[in-house]
């Protein structure tokens, strides 16, 4: 009952951060089921069959709070379930772990590109329209993405979309939550054909359910008011800090040296939505910001 519990408030923590980022569910919720002891198969079934409902409950409160363009979710749905269902399938056969560290690589360099986008001292403009050729194939390599690894819409979609500069990064939260509906679908039919009712843990499931459940009309909230290069850079800075530790562990750093390497990346982190802020408050107020500021701000 207790590790149930524990599940429950990990759903939550994870849905709030997923539905405020437009990431973090899958793989915070891998996380802890791998470390215990559960199967990556059977642990992305249970993430999975969980974001059903925490993924409709989402997309309901955030298409309530006017965060999502469903232009774009039609277009990226429909491949995303291809992608999830044949990753899903894939997973019960196959070891993921290349695939995972390749694409670790990739969303780092992106990561790094969102959060410097966002930290530009000029104005952000959001114009244009995300062309069905652009949208299509993230979604299918998002949704492939998310069934091998337990996680992985989030991370791939919001960071490929949001380095688009197209679409603000509301819209952007938005719509990769409420198109997660399809694909955790597509993903939860894979599981069921390659595992069988037998090979998902449905308590472990009902349990991240609940939680996420719950935390899912707060984190559309925080989206609906959160100014646009806050959201970004936060968005940017989580990307760069969970691919960094994963190819860190991919490459058998040490433990110290990844916890060092962490918590320079955390303390930078913290530096850029600072800079974020000041850069947003000077907006609102009608002037300009110069890199040099950041450095007086620290020092005063």
């Amino acid at each position: 009952m207790r590790k149930l519990v524990l599940l429950a408030l990990v759903g939550f923590a994870a849905q709030l951060v997923d539905g405020s980022l437009g990431m973090g569910y899958g793989v915070t919720s891998a996380t802890l089921l791998l470390a215990g002891g559960l199967g990556p198969a059977a642990a992305s079934a249970a993430i999975h069959f969980s974001e059903i409902g925490t993924s409709l409950v989402s997309g309901a409160s955030h298409h309530a709070l006017g965060n999502v363009d469903w232009r774009t979710v039609g277009i990226l749905a429909a491949p995303g379930f291809v992608g999830a269902f044949v990753g899903a399938t894939l997973l019960a056969h196959a070891d993921a772990t290349t695939a995972r560290v390749g694409v670790a690589a990739i969303l780092l360099v992106l990561g790094g590109y969102v959060t410097w986008r966002f930290l530009v001292p000029q104005r952000l403009r959001f114009e244009g329209r995300l062309s069905v050729r652009f949208l299509a194939p993230v979604g299918l390599v998002a949704g492939l993405v998310d069934a091998v690894g337990g996680g992985g819409w989030g991370p791939v979609g919001t960071t490929t979309m949001l380095s688009s500069g197209r679409l603000e990064p509301r819209k952007v939260v938005g719509s990769v939550d409420a198109a997660e509906f399809v694909v955790t679908i597509g993903a939860s039919l894979g599981f069921l054909l390659a595992l069988g009712t037998q090979g998902v843990d449905w308590a472990f499931a009902a349990a991240l359910l609940v939680g996420g459940v719950i935390a899912a009309p707060l984190a559309a909230v925080v989206v609906r008011y959160l100014p646009a290069r806050v959201l970004g850079v936060t968005a940017g800075g989580l990307i760069v800090l969970t691919n960094l530790k994963t190819l860190a562990d991919a490459a058998g750093v040490p433990g110290v040296t990844t916890g060092l390497l962490a918590s320079v990346t955390v303390t930078m982190w913290v530096l850029w939505i600072s800079w974020a802020v000041k850069l947003d408050q000077a907006e609102r107020e009608g002037g300009a910001l110069r890199p040099g500021d950041l450095v007086a701000a620290k020092i005063d």
